[in-house]
């Protein structure tokens, strides 16, 4: 789980956040799951896409990955208490 900066043109060109998630399967092989972009990085648009994982069928997860957002450890927690979080 990560978010990045990219300049967005729309009305005004502005940077904005892409939240991304990725998923690595058992073979090694590699998928975006989810993403979504809003306008700065915060754990509210976090806990939406992973209740939006959720709520599309990703149950099992052994582990998620993630830098050191505040209110991550908790939200993963409560999306999926069983999956491990390393920072």
């Amino acid at each position: 789980l990560d978010a990045t900066y990219v300049p967005l043109r729309r009305e005004t060109f502005e940077r904005e956040a892409v939240y991304i998630a990725i998923g690595i399967k058992p073979n090694g092989r590699k998928e975006v799951i989810d993403y979504c972009i809003a306008p700065n990085e915060n754990i509210e648009v976090w806990t939406e896409l992973l209740q939006s994982m959720k709520s599309r069928g990703l149950e099992q997860v052994e582990l998620f990955l993630s830098d050191g957002v505040v209110g991550m450890k908790t939200a993963l927690a409560k999306t999926y208490p069983q999956a491990h979080f390393q920072r």
